[in-house]
């Protein structure tokens, strides 16, 4: 292996230790967050440092995830592949490479946005690499629930980095992604079931089984869609978004449905894969209609 095949491969390692695929849907929604901040454009350069700094942020808590789960991903079917189980980076190594990116994420925020959004920032860091990876997950059924608070953070960091400030609609934009993280992550935790049990983990499909996880799909589905119309019930919003988060929430729901009445691994997974294209779209169609003419 050449020294540039070599550092290309370290590279990738210490890449997928951010989990780059879960990051890249946190930063949009953060971004969403800036433009909606303002009748006009965000400032470019503000922009751009409050996407660095919140895209390593969030990386560094992901490889913070994983530093405290490589055991548990070791004998995990979806995670094994993972750098850390497989021996190719130490400890030592990860958590070097976590604080340096974590730190750099941090003083970006704070010297070119405001301090505000780095605290904001480093709370939502907390909030997801210690309360919910330490102490929820291992913990209570529910930890997506309460940890998914951390998750719905990106659009208030987003709204923040432009207006210094967090009103009403930022948390609107929390309180959406906040009712979509249960059924997003149960439809993956349902067909991995086999996988949470081997890792200890108790999650909702472990301890309560399939069919209480499907109605409970459902129900957090019709919460979400009621949350999701609230935009535009405050003005925030426009027709344009209305049809949108009906339509899509339509689907979602007919998904949840679905996979209560006759569930198949199959269904599920189309169901996991639905939830991250409808925030994207619902959080896309927010932008469209703050500039629509």
């Amino acid at each position: 292996m050449t020294a540039l095949t070599l550092a290309e491969h370290r590279f990738r390692q210490y890449l997928a230790l951010t989990k780059p695929r879960v990051v890249s849907l946190i930063v949009f929604c953060a971004i969403i967050g800036m433009f909606l901040a303002t009748p006009g454009l965000p400032p470019a350069d503000v922009v751009m440092a409050a996407t660095v700094g919140i895209w390593l942020v969030a990386g560094a808590a992901a490889a913070v995830n994983c530093l405290v789960e490589q055991k548990i991903d070791a004998v995990m079917q979806r995670t094994s592949w993972r750098p850390l189980p497989q021996g190719e980076l130490t400890t030592a190594a990860a958590l070097a490479f976590t604080t340096v990116v974590g730190g750099a994420g941090l003083w970006l925020l704070y010297r070119f946005v405001n301090p505000l959004t780095m605290w904001l920032t480093l709370a939502t860091f907390v909030g997801y690499a210690i309360v919910y990876t330490v102490l929820l997950k291992p913990a209570t059924p529910q930890n997506i629930v309460i940890g998914g608070a951390s998750g719905a953070m990106p659009p208030v960091l987003g709204w923040a980095a432009i207006t210094n400030d967090v009103g009403p609609e930022p948390l609107l934009l929390f309180l959406i992604i906040f009712a979509w993280t249960p059924p997003h992550f149960w439809a993956l935790a349902l067909y991995r079931t086999r996988d949470y049990m081997k890792a200890g983990l108790p999650m909702l499909p472990v301890t309560h089984g399939s069919q209480y996880t499907r109605l409970m799909i459902v129900l957090y589905t019709l919460v979400l869609i009621g949350v999701s119309l609230l935009p535009f019930a405050i003005r925030m919003s426009g027709f344009i978004y209305l049809v949108a988060a009906v339509v899509l929430g339509g689907v979602f729901l007919a998904y949840a449905v679905q996979l209560y009445v006759r569930y198949s691994d199959a269904l599920a997974r189309a169901t996991f894969r639905y939830s991250i294209v409808y925030l994207a779209a619902l959080f896309s169609a927010l932008l469209v209609d703050h500039y629509w003419p």
